[in-house]
């Protein structure tokens, strides 16, 4: 059950809250079905009844394909320039420590103001940060240290969009059609990392990684413009604590929540272990199979084209009471798949083992974002979705530095095994503790 906020077990609960508890009238007066009418296809893609998740959708699907355009082209830039595999780990670890360290005071920014201009604000950022590495790429006096700075500035970016806007889906659809936003969103992130990496490894090849910068810039237009168009309930302060006394009530908050405190630790556990895979993959792509740059992409999409079939499946359930089981069994099937992907030699059999890395880890990241969502309440959305995304993202960094001292000391088929190996162990924690998340959600 969630926990009272300290200190207010009195007083009435936030307009949003209240707002939220009356969603099903609001949706029924709008002339839409009950989610549990619709049938078929429509009711995979239920959440798209809403029209400003709508527009949140069709800004995202041109923006994505910039942003894996550039995470990919990114990578590349840095091995090409320095052919270490240590300093893959570092751009890495400068791109996410940001969202560990930051990452509380983007919870709390997301729970005091306006999640909807904060989303605006922090997306405007974005795209300038890649006009920025656009222009010293395509000029020509890019160097590593301006790849690890830039890469700084948009982790702290990120610290502050991704509690916003995690919280924001619940804010565009309603609660009932929660799961199948976030499987839908999950889906269109995907999709992107398919069509992405393989237009990057192409763009690379044919013009120079700065090329891939730039359209990503251009890209943050379509999103920014939709959201702009969005028409959501103007934001009204309510009368708050001190930043200070606000930002630890959230820490109590999700420390006495067992439910919540075992998701995030089976998300940390997957973070942590599955960093080395997606850290080294340019060493895979080119020492080993000896791809280049097309192959990397052709990897990373058919990682892609797996973490799409798995989210689509997840967005056709209704409730949320069998998702344990489903982060458990997908914990699984993600450690074998990393740990065979480690051991193998043949190109074309790695690749089809990358589409079973993409449905489990997005299933289980899926899941475990709708069913912290559906157990905090509204005035702790923000803050938890914070520590969820210092869980997903924030704890990349250690994983990452680790997996590339880890690959040059001991070498990167090893350093792939032993993450494959303790996300086994760490699925075998999480089904000890998994009936305690079951209890919660009933």
């Amino acid at each position: 059950m969630p926990v009272p906020t300290p200190g207010h077990e009195g007083e009435a609960p936030s307009l949003v809250l209240q707002e939220l508890s009356t969603q099903s009238d609001l949706t029924a007066s709008a002339g839409l079905p009950p989610a549990g009418e619709l049938r078929g296809f429509r009711q995979a893609f239920r959440a798209l009844r809403h029209r400003n998740f709508r527009l949140f959708v069709t800004g995202q699907i041109i923006s994505l394909v910039g942003t894996w355009m550039q995470n990919v082209a990114q990578a590349w830039l840095v091995y090409r320039l320095t052919h270490s595999e240590l300093l893959l780990g570092t751009t890495w670890f400068c791109a996410q420590i940001p969202v560990f360290a930051f990452g509380a005071l983007g919870g709390l920014a997301a729970d005091r103001r306006s999640r909807y201009r904060l989303v605006i604000l922090t997306q405007t950022l974005s795209m300038l940060q890649a006009f920025v590495l656009a222009a010293l790429t395509l000029s020509g006096t890019v160097q590593v240290w301006h790849i690890l700075a830039l890469a700084v500035g948009l982790g702290t970016i990120n610290a502050f969009d991704m509690p916003a806007r995690q919280s924001l889906i619940i804010e565009m659809t309603s609660k009932e059609d929660l799961l199948n936003a976030i499987s839908l969103n999950s889906a269109i992130f995907n999709a992107a990392r398919v069509v992405g990496p393989a237009v990057a490894g192409l763009l690379v090849a044919a013009f120079g990684e700065g090329l891939c910068f730039l359209l990503n810039g251009v890209s943050f237009l379509a999103v920014i413009g939709c959201l702009l168009a969005m028409r959501l309930p103007q934001f009204i302060r309510q009368r708050q604590d001190s930043p200070w006394s606000h930002l630890v009530q959230g820490f109590k908050y999700v420390h006495g929540n067992r439910a919540v405190r075992t998701l995030l630790g089976m998300m940390a556990a997957i973070t942590i272990a599955g960093m080395p895979a997606v850290v080294l993959m340019p060493f895979f792509a080119e020492d080993i199979f000896h791809r280049g740059s097309r192959g990397l992409g052709i990897l990373m999409g058919a990682m892609g084209v797996g973490a799409v079939a798995g989210t689509l499946v997840l967005a056709w359930r209704e409730g949320v009471s069998s998702l344990p089981k489903v982060i458990f069994w997908s914990a699984l099937l993600l450690g074998a798949s990393f740990s065979v992907f480690a051991l193998s030699n043949v190109f074309y059999f790695s690749l089809a083992i990358m589409p079973l890395i993409g449905f489990s880890v997005m299933r289980q990241l899926a899941s475990a974002n709708t069913l912290i969502q559906t157990l905090v309440p509204d005035e702790f959305r923000g803050r938890t979705m914070a520590f969820y995304s210092m869980t997903v993202v924030g704890l990349g960094p250690f994983g990452s530095l680790a997996a590339g001292a880890l690959a040059h000391a001991y070498g990167p088929r090893l350093t792939v095994l032993g993450g494959g190996l303790l996300i086994l162990a760490a699925a075998a924690v999480f089904r000890l503790k998994m009936q305690a998340v079951v209890r919660e959600i009933r």
